[in-house]
């Protein structure tokens, strides 16, 4: 025992609901005085009952140096099944700090960030260059970008992942140039900072890891893709074929490379490990079987869910992105047959992939990305029809619509079908392969064939 003036002292531990408290108390306190004081300096919705560490509850009448409880014990506290709310610690007054933490509130406001960010690159871009509200867009931007990045806060794990966003619009911006033919060049580079802005976030140790890697495997390939382009002195409508296919296969792959199981939990390790001496011997005793932790089973599924989602997310922009820009680049008719082929083809695909994803977020997102490319290329078609063509393609959406909310229903009530599932397999292998095939139209590859044969 220590001494605070004349009063004997007691330093306890004590482990209860909502963590670890020391604690000193005088040694004439009772086992009641010291459960009141956690509970009051843990927010507990009730008085717990003490006991010692190995089990034996604490009588709460009695002054504890009378009851053994010395120096250095460790005492548990049980509410006896109570509900516990975590309220966050006390303050030196007495007062609540609420801890923040994660959740969809903030993952939307830095969804709100990020297109912030986007849209104040693009207009930064289009006013001159010896603006003054040019030049302070983007030293916020890139200051936001490089505070954003540091691992501080407890919204990290969102905050992280709209960086690259604040870097990319920034670049954009520095990068711009009026000329039409230079605009996938300058997405390129932005793609570029943002994947270096998001491997400079990852070195951090960031939780968002997955997202990240998102970004620097999405920004390099829009780099690569526009780089390659413009050194080979190709039309721009040839990057957005090929930026428009590779979203339209990547919503399919996503999900094998996503889920990463350790190996120690899908292979034996131990029968792999068979020289010649160990397969004569015979082993003594039972074998121990490997058993798979709970919350590795947790961690892996949940890794894979938010790289899954981020895919989705960068699959979603850059599909949409580029056909909407494809549809607008390909003006000879040839060409934009191809492209209008190209769209139609990689929405169906979009949109029968997303059938195949059990994650609700990742379903919706391929689907929204298949009914933009849809919507994109109604919005180029519908002008050019007539009066006949318009009525038919009305009666036809209403057809549609009206036998989708009877599948609906169905599938409500519990229809399901091994025949139409496999149908569905092979309408999408049927809208990948001609979307590849259309490629060869949207590129314009087959316009230059024709010229050089001609």
């Amino acid at each position: 025992m220590s001494r605070a003036g004349d009063v004997d002292v007691l330093s306890l531990s004590v482990h209860g609901p909502v963590g670890v408290l020391d604690l000193q108390v005088p040694a004439e306190a009772s086992g009641i005085d010291v459960a009141t004081e956690y509970s009051r300096q843990t927010n507990l919705p009730g008085v717990p009952v003490l006991y010692t560490r190995l089990g034996r509850p604490l009588p709460p009448e009695g002054p504890l140096a009378d009851l053994g409880v010395v120096t250095g014990a460790v005492l548990v506290a049980d509410l006896g099944g109570a509900p516990v709310v975590r309220r966050g610690r006390t303050g030196s007054d007495g007062g609540q700090v609420r801890r923040l933490t994660p959740g969809p509130l903030s993952a939307l406001w830095c969804a709100v960030a990020a297109v912030a960010a986007i849209l104040g690159g693009w207009l930064a871009a289009s006013l001159p260059e010896s603006s003054d509200l040019r030049e302070i867009t983007i030293i916020v931007l890139i200051a936001t970008a490089a505070v954003g990045a540091l691992p501080v806060g407890p919204l990290a794990a969102h905050r992280v992942v709209a960086v690259p966003a604040f870097a990319g619009a920034a670049a954009f911006a520095i990068a711009w140039d009026p000329a039409p033919e230079r605009l996938p060049t300058i997405l390129g580079v932005s793609g570029l900072a943002a994947a270096v802005a998001a491997a400079v976030a990852r070195t951090f140790d960031q939780p968002g890891e997955e997202s990240l890697r998102v970004w620097m495997i999405a920004g390099v390939s829009v780099f690569l893709v526009t780089g390659l382009a413009a050194l080979a002195d190709v039309d721009s409508q040839v990057v957005w074929a090929l930026l428009l296919l590779v979203a339209m296969l990547a919503a399919r792959f996503v999900p094998v490379i996503a889920v990463d199981v350790p190996d120690q939990y899908l292979l034996d390790l131990e029968r792999l490990a068979v020289t010649a001496w160990s397969a004569r011997e015979r082993p003594s005793g039972r074998r121990r079987r490997i058993v798979v932790p709970h919350q590795a089973v947790t961690a892996v599924v949940a890794r894979g869910a938010r790289l899954v989602t981020a895919a989705c997310v960068a699959i979603l922009v850059i599909g949409t992105v580029s056909a909407v820009m494809l549809l607008q680049e390909a003006t000879v008719w040839i060409d934009l047959i191809g492209a209008r082929l190209e769209v139609l083809f990689a929405g169906g695909g979009l949109l029968l992939a997303a059938r195949s994803y059990r994650h609700a977020a990742a379903r919706a997102l391929l689907r929204i990305a298949g009914l933009g490319c849809w919507a994109a290329l109604l919005v180029a078609v519908v002008p050019g029809l007539g009066p006949t063509q318009i009525n038919l393609l009305s009666f036809g959406a209403l057809a549609i619509g009206a036998l989708l909310v009877l599948v609906g229903v169905a599938a409500g009530r519990g229809w399901r079908s091994a025949w139409w599932s496999r149908r569905a397999e092979v309408a999408e292998g049927i809208c990948g392969a001609f979307a590849v095939g259309s490629l060869v139209l949207a590129a314009g590859f087959f316009r230059v064939l024709w010229e050089i044969t001609g």
